[in-house]
């Protein structure tokens, strides 16, 4: 899973721009001010970040941005249940006008940026040159940790809410007893009112169409006569048995008119139906009677409905469902007046929550050593030879949704220092280091599959800027990795190398980005050791710092 494209059109100041990613550990570099942290300032906002018109290029009405990128299983999960298209790609856009108006698509389907940031999570990670900031957040401190450990908040999270809502709804009852009741007599008298009538689902309907029967039961009876006496004849023949003879009739002249055999048949089927009715209104009139003692029942029950239809000001056919939302909320009355019920509920749910914070305890006290040493390790590559990591887990006062304790982290940055809290580490550039060395740390934990390092080797140069790229391009054999650096070191260990450049257009400044390889290659590491005069010496050294950094890698 990785970033295949990005698109960028009237951003900041780049006119058009498509460019194609590829694996491993790519490096962007280019002077100051040439728009290297451009690309980096695109895809936050193709992910959702918050948009200011600011950022569309002068003269421009709007800027538009893409990104594709590979999909893994999880990112097609989400897709699925997001309502997009889930295929082996994926492609996010995002237009911004003068106006401040945003739009954005997932798979061509419109997105929210909420939408474009919870994907993007799975899709990216960026490491900025100022991602120590996040370590002095008790959250984020938390989180890497969680991570690190494997520890899924989630469960622990959905028992925290269970106990905060028994204990409120525990609270809830103690203060309102009195309310409480008041309202459950209420529910009792309306509730053995509308039980008087005890209605049914569906009775409305079913009374309204028996009384109307019973109410023209005389018009009834005497049109089934009627229509039985047409059919069947009485003085004079009926229907049927005229329909008898039209059909007999044909028959004997079908010798003659073959044709008529048809319609004598027709007329058969015809005189058949008619005898059926017929049979089917005798049978009517016998079970059917004038019952004024039924239709007076019914008027009773009628007219209850209606005067407690308007008693509640409710359509009669919701009456059912009235008695039975009475009856649920009583229930619930009845629940919130169980004062012992909810105390043993609140007691059971805290219990639950406190068992599932202290294993995350646990686990959290397994990991923190193991985070500790392998980020000290990454520490004395980085130049800070005896430095130390530590990380260090403090009792909570009172109990919080993440668990027990609080995450600090604890550096020394030389042999024989106390571990101090990060905020306290005072050298730029050992923050620098030190932010390096976790990222480094935590950067394989993750499930996205590219990572983006903005300029976090700020403050460190020689072996230890070769160590940083060496890391870098370690990381890219098993991820994406996209860099921004001014350090020649890092940039040669670089599997591909992209060179950022302004350029003229049209009277106004614009950037371009372009692959350098072989000679150019070579001329850009030289620009980046010795400046704009390249002399023979900085290219050697250049050409030989490629040799020696990457002997395996081929120069592209």
């Amino acid at each position: 899973m990785a970033l295949t494209r990005i698109g960028l059109k009237d951003f900041v100041i780049v006119h058009q721009l498509e460019l194609e990613l590829a694996s491993g550990f790519t490096v962007l570099t280019g002077e100051t001010g040439a728009g290297k942290s451009i690309l980096i300032d695109a895809l936050q906002l193709v992910l959702g970040a918050r948009a200011d018109t600011g950022v569309i290029r002068e003269g421009a009405s709007r800027c538009e941005l893409s990104a594709e990128f590979d999909t893994s299983a999880r990112v097609r999960n989400w897709l699925t249940e997001a309502g997009f298209s889930a295929d082996s790609s994926i492609l996010l856009r995002r237009t911004l006008d003068l106006q401040g108006k945003s739009r954005a698509w997932i798979n061509g389907s419109a997105a929210t940026a909420g939408q474009l940031r919870e994907v993007g999570d799975l899709l990216l990670d960026i490491h900025g040159q100022h991602a120590w900031q996040s370590l002095t957040r008790a959250q984020a401190v938390r989180d890497l940790l969680d991570a690190y450990a494997g520890i899924s908040l989630a469960p622990l999270l959905a028992d925290w809410h269970r106990w905060r809502q028994s204990r409120q709804a525990l609270e809830e009852a103690l203060a309102s007893q009195d309310s409480l009741a008041r309202e459950r007599e209420r529910l009792d008298w309306q509730i053995a009112e509308l039980q008087k009538l005890s209605p049914l689902s569906g009775e409305w309907e079913d009374l309204n169409v028996r009384h109307s029967r019973l109410s023209n039961a005389q018009r009834l009876i005497e049109t089934a006569q009627q229509a039985a006496q047409w059919l069947e004849g009485d003085d004079q023949p009926g229907a049927a048995p005229l329909l008898a003879r039209a059909a007999q009739a044909l028959r004997d002249l079908a010798r003659v008119e073959p044709e008529f055999l048809t319609l004598a048949d027709l007329l058969a089927s015809a005189q058949a139906q008619a005898e059926d009715v017929a049979h089917d209104l005798q049978a009517y009139l016998r079970k059917t009677d004038l019952d004024p003692q039924g239709l007076a029942e019914l008027d009773e029950r009628l007219g209850l409905w209606l005067s407690l239809a308007r008693r509640y000001k409710r359509p009669p056919e919701q009456l059912p469902d009235v008695l039975a939302g009475w009856r649920a909320e009583r229930d619930r009355l009845d629940a919130a007046a169980d004062l012992e019920g909810l105390r043993l509920a609140e007691q059971a749910t805290h219990a639950a929550w406190l068992q599932h914070a202290r294993s995350v305890s646990q686990q959290r006290q397994n990991a923190a050593p193991r985070l500790a040493a392998a980020v000290t390790q990454s520490m004395q590559q980085l130049g800070m030879q005896g430095g130390r990591f530590e990380v260090s887990l403090q009792t909570l006062e009172q109990p919080a949704a993440g668990g027990l304790e609080d995450v600090v982290f604890l550096v020394s940055g030389h042999a024989g220092s106390t571990p101090r809290p990060v905020v306290k580490v005072a050298s730029g550039g050992e923050l620098s280091r030190i932010a390096l060395a976790i990222a480094v740390t935590t950067s394989e934990l993750g499930e996205a599959g590219t990572l983006i390092f903005d300029e976090v080797d700020a403050g460190v140069g020689g072996a230890v800027a070769e160590t940083v790229g060496r890391l870098m391009h370690q990381l890219g054999q098993h991820r994406q990795v996209l860099a921004v650096t001014h350090l020649p070191q890092v940039a040669a260990c670089a599997d591909h190398h992209l060179l950022v450049s302004k350029q003229m257009r049209a009277g106004q400044v614009g950037s371009r980005v372009e692959s350098v390889r072989d000679q150019d290659r070579v001329r850009e590491i030289a620009r980046m050791l010795g400046g704009e005069t390249l002399s023979t010496t900085s290219l050697a050294h250049a050409r030989e710092m490629l040799d020696r950094t990457t002997p395996a890698i081929a120069r592209v």
